[in-house]
């Protein structure tokens, strides 16, 4: 079980009940939850829950989204070959939070808005609002694909699990439950899988300390092999994993998930009052450490298992995301049922990530790209919602597919997602924290972040960083005989600008955006660029603009301990003057 032995279990069919039965709770759940709001007559409804959910379920089906798709197949595999400094991402977590609930989400909840791209329809124009739509679409349909079609495939190579019996099963079952049951039963499926998840960690987790004698061996091995490397505070940009890239970096690209990702707005949104929805994201945070320390101490575990003989340079597995499938089966393949359930640990990740992508792609079409165009009732809209998460999931399931024809693409396109959220978030930045900003500042801002930002990507995919800046550690071969391929001419920006490291794609297209749109904004500002008919201001009139403004907001607020932060009065009709046009 140390890696020795030449083969490990495949599936058996306890495996495949245990792996059936999670299914099958899930689609009995959309189907629960379709009875009980039959009498629903609105897209409101379906999308947004009614607004009548309460902070337990919200803060785990948020915890359970956008955690597992990272966390399951990725943690683990890179603390076992870079090391548990990304335990540091519990810093950028907490600032997450903080930063969502207190400036994002009191502008999102107040403004009853169902996409939030409708906001910035109401704070700048009708074409950054599209333009945010199309580019959450495609960046949310291939990210979906990719990550169904990934696990899948190290499943498959491990298991012996059927690709696409997997994938399409999932996939079904899926799409079902969300057009059945709405947010609500994607809300509660994701509790119900986070469980799941917690129990496969858990028992790979008990399983490698039984086995390696306890877990103080564990912690040993992981030391001496240089697992923990947390005192790397090297602050070049172009190291892969230190202390500041995960903090800085991890804080901007976790703020484009929660703080204005559709996905994430809509389930705290849902909830039955701004109190509920602002503690759903802190008792979420309670559950962001606790699975990120079962994922990061998995890899210890991962490391210490296979510390004199590693499956991967051994060639037993062809990638690093196929290293804990091949785990569970090493370890549980003799306990009839648990590797079922520790792979439906693996199955989770995506079913969470297709169920909220599905439900997000749904909203934004439906309040973006069908409600300003069409005059539908809101039972038509209501059908055409749940037509639209069937038409979601065949596409998210038909990117999978795809996906298995683009091999080196596949980190490309996961990269992608990262690099569209930067941008994004700059806009939404503009709009909340800069009265000033207008809409040809915030049109100019999203473009040349999304320039830049997919400049430095493309790149890097293109010019992988040098093993000496991503600096993975050592693991042992004994003997296994592997080739290195030449490396071809690299371009001056190689090892520079392409080099920088992966965390801070999101930095870069955020700031970028922000620059140039305030740039833009402040040389093309009208008499309503600055909402209170003042034209273009000079630096002692924009300071004493802000602290003024600063300074009123704090007595008209209804929160007046955050008016500091929204910079707006309390009427909402405030807040739709002084969009730019």
């Amino acid at each position: 079980m140390s890696g020795d032995s030449a083969a490990v279990a495949s599936f058996a069919v306890t495996d495949y009940v245990v792996f059936a039965l999670m299914l099958l709770v899930s689609a009995a759940v959309g189907v629960y939850y379709a009875w009980v709001d039959r009498g629903q007559g609105s897209s409101g409804d379906f999308l947004t829950g009614g607004r009548r959910l309460t902070a337990l379920p919200v803060s785990l089906s948020l915890t359970a989204s956008f955690m597992s798709a990272i966390t399951v197949l990725s943690n683990p595999a890179e603390v076992y070959r870079y090391g548990a400094n990304i335990g540091y991402y519990g810093l950028s977590y907490a600032m997450t939070m903080v930063v969502t609930s207190e400036i994002f989400l009191p502008v999102f909840y107040r403004l009853a808005i169902t996409s939030t791209y409708e906001y910035l329809e109401l704070r700048f124009s009708r074409a950054t609002r599209l333009l945010g739509t199309v580019l959450f679409i495609v960046q949310t349909i291939l990210y979906t694909g990719v990550v169904i079609y990934t696990p899948a495939l190290a499943l498959n190579q491990v298991t012996g699990m059927d690709l696409w019996g997997a994938v399409i099963s999932t996939g079904v079952v899926c799409t079902f439950y969300c057009t059945m049951g709405g947010l609500r039963a994607v809300v509660w499926t994701d509790v119900f899988q986070l469980g799941v998840m917690v129990a496969g960690f858990l028992s790979v987790i008990i399983r490698s300390v039984v086995v390696q004698g306890g877990i103080l061996p564990v912690i040993s091995d992981s030391r001496d092999g240089g697992r923990l490397n947390f005192g790397d505070f090297d602050t070049s940009p172009l190291r892969r994993h230190t202390f500041w890239t995960i903090t800085v970096g991890g804080t901007f690209v976790w703020i484009s998930i929660y703080g204005i990702n559709q996905a994430q707005v809509q389930r705290y949104v849902s909830c039955k009052s701004v109190t509920h929805a602002r503690l759903s994201l802190y008792i979420n945070l309670v559950g962001l450490w606790s699975i990120l320390l079962c994922s990061v101490f998995a890899g210890m575990c991962l490391f210490s298992v296979y510390k004199k003989c590693d499956p991967w340079t051994a060639r037993r597995v062809s990638q690093p995301d196929q290293l804990m499938p091949y785990l569970v089966m090493d370890l549980l393949g003799d306990y009839p049922g648990l590797p079922g359930l520790g792979i439906d640990l693996e199955k989770c990740h995506f079913v969470n990530v297709l169920s909220s992508s599905i439900s997000a792609l749904a909203a934004v079409t439906v309040e973006d790209l069908i409600k300003p165009y069409t005059k539908m009732s809101e039972r038509h809209l209501a059908w055409t919602s749940k037509g639209l998460s069937v038409l979601y999931g065949v596409l998210c399931i038909g990117m999978a597919g795809l996906a298995s024809l683009m091999g080196g693409a596949l980190q490309a396109v996961i990269s992608i997602f990262g690099i569209i959220g930067g941008p994004l978030l700059g806009v939404f930045t503009l709009g909340i924290l800069c009265p000033m900003a207008n809409s040809k500042g915030a049109l100019s801002g999203l473009v040349s972040g999304l320039v830049v930002s997919l400049w430095v990507g493309i790149g890097a995919q293109v010019y992988p960083p040098s093993p000496e800046m991503s600096r993975p550690l050592s693991l042992t071969t004994q003997g296994c005989n592997f080739t290195h391929c030449a490396t071809g001419d690299r371009p001056l920006l190689a090892d520079s600008w392409y080099a920088v490291s992966y965390l801070y794609f999101s930095p870069i297209g955020t700031i970028t955006a922000v620059s140039v749109g305030l740039l833009v904004s402040l040389l093309t500002g009208t008499q309503h660029a600055f909402c209170c008919g003042i034209y273009i201001l000079t630096n002692k009139q924009m300071f004493l603009f802000w602290y003024k403004k600063i300074k009123s907001t704090f007595c008209t607020l209804h929160y007046p301990s955050y008016g500091w932060i929204l910079l707006f009065p309390c009427e909402k009709s405030f807040v739709y003057q002084i969009r730019a046009d």
